[in-house]
């Protein structure tokens, strides 16, 4: 993979939020050309050879048994019983609030929350009631308007297009269907190379689909070179394996663990795991909060990702307004990247906490925070889809769905969401008998 200025300078970021000393370094990356591949080799070598602040590094392990023994208390297992009906009704909730969640912020995608209000706020549109508008006449000069196809707007709406947020719901059911719950991180990486293309994986994903393409095996696959390995990529791919795990939140993290394994280190590896916590837990609960808690159970407790999830909640409690939380989770985590991890968490929690049980309310706002809208909308849309149930889902975010979702994951170009969450309950039903090969 050709080493770019930006790999170089997305590495320093990268250096320094691990903690490292990277200060005598910041300004030759600066002063580099752009082209100057053997400079900029070298510096990069100059980042990898840095070590991070032990006292950090010794709080965020990137090994399972390391992790496990930093985790707080929590329920491993519920030991709960589930009803057919009931589990068929929170699985598709779970696939159909996914989706609509996904769609619903895929056409704000990479936008900060001022630029979603400034969108929306002249056309009497603000705060967001229904999938995102395409606003006539145009928004003010500088705004812009949405990306991509007017046909994921509000009104044009007729599917779930291909997303990588949903993609990777698709392939975690492919890995259980092919590889059973005990797939290994070798299953995964194989699964990406024989089903995922490589146009359509972006990020950590990128480069570790690169590295894998030359040789390197996981672990190495999800650090050499891949300055993107705590942002959100890992976060997105937790869903099928806690859909899969009802009541099981140990498990489901640790499936999700053995799939972010590949791409991702640290906070990243543990985004994947406390939302497929999560999951497994909406399942059962019935207070969002709760929920949270038990997914931050599965992760380091002093991690940033923990500090910062629980920090937000303290802000939820504190302010009635969600947009005070919001400039108080700016303030603190709006450095990072618009695709982190961390910041994108804080906004789902958001999202869930302010939402109060209410599934137009709650993608509404994970989606009007702003960063990563299409995966934020998706998780939020999730975890409550999973506690409603389908059949307390509102129609008009259902019904323009048509229980059809295109996906880029080779075997699954065009499926009915209905038929991926019979699958899926399948899947979970032999976990939970015991009887998963």
């Amino acid at each position: 993979m050709p080493i770019s200025k930006q790999l170089v300078s997305d590495e320093l970021v990268q250096r320094r939020e691990e903690g490292c000393a990277v200060d005598g370094i910041a300004q030759a990356i600066a002063d580099a050309g752009v082209a100057d591949e053997v400079v900029l080799s070298a510096l990069l070598s100059d980042l990898e050879r840095l070590q991070p602040d032990p006292s950090l590094a010794e709080q965020e392990p990137s090994d399972l048994e390391a992790i496990r023994s930093l985790r707080p208390d929590g329920p491993r297992t519920y030991g709960a019983s589930f009803g057919e009906t009931r589990l068929r009704d929170a699985i598709n909730g779970a696939w159909q609030g996914r989706a609509a969640g996904c769609l619903l912020g895929k056409p704000s995608e990479g936008w900060h929350h001022d630029r979603i209000k400034a969108y929306l706020e002249p056309a009497g549109l603000y705060p967001l009631d229904d999938y995102f508008p395409l606003v006539v006449p145009e928004p003010p000069r500088g705004v812009g308007g949405p990306r991509g196809q007017t046909d994921w707007v509000r009104g044009r709406i007729s599917f779930a297009p291909r997303d990588d947020d949903t993609d990777y719901t698709v392939l975690g059911l492919h890995i259980l269907e092919e590889n059973g719950p005990g797939f290994t991180t070798q299953h995964v990486a194989e699964q990406w190379l024989d089903h995922l293309p490589y146009g359509q994986v972006y990020t950590a994903e990128r480069v570790t689909y690169a590295n894998l393409v030359n040789g390197l095996q996981p672990p190495e696959t999800a650090s050499f070179r891949n300055p993107y390995r705590e942002w959100i990529g890992a976060q997105i791919r937790a869903d099928a394996f806690g859909y899969a795990n009802p009541g099981l939140p140990a498990a489901a993290a640790e499936m999700a663990y053995r799939d972010a394994a590949l791409s991702h280190v640290k906070n990243g590896i543990y985004g994947e795991m406390w939302i497929a916590a999560c999951l497994a837990a909406a399942f059962v609960e019935s207070d969002p909060r709760r929920v949270i808690e038990i997914g931050l159970s599965e992760i380091p407790a002093r991690c940033r990702l923990a500090e910062a999830i629980r920090r937000t909640i303290g802000w939820c409690q504190e302010h009635d307004d969600w947009e005070q939380t919001w400039r108080a989770v700016n303030g603190a985590y709006g450095h990072y990247h618009v695709v982190h991890t961390i910041n994108n968490a804080c906004a789902v929690a958001l999202a869930l906490l302010h939402g109060q049980m209410d599934f137009e309310r709650t993608v509404a706002i994970s989606v009007m925070c702003g960063w990563d809208t299409d995966c934020n909308g998706a998780t939020a849309g999730s975890i409550l889809g999973a506690m409603l149930g389908l059949s307390n889902l509102p129609t008009k975010w259902v019904q323009p769905l048509n229980d059809t979702m295109e996906s880029a994951v080779r075997g699954f170009s065009r499926c009915r969401i209905s038929d991926l969450a019979e699958r899926t309950l399948a899947q979970a039903t032999a976990i939970l008998s015991g009887e998963a090969r």
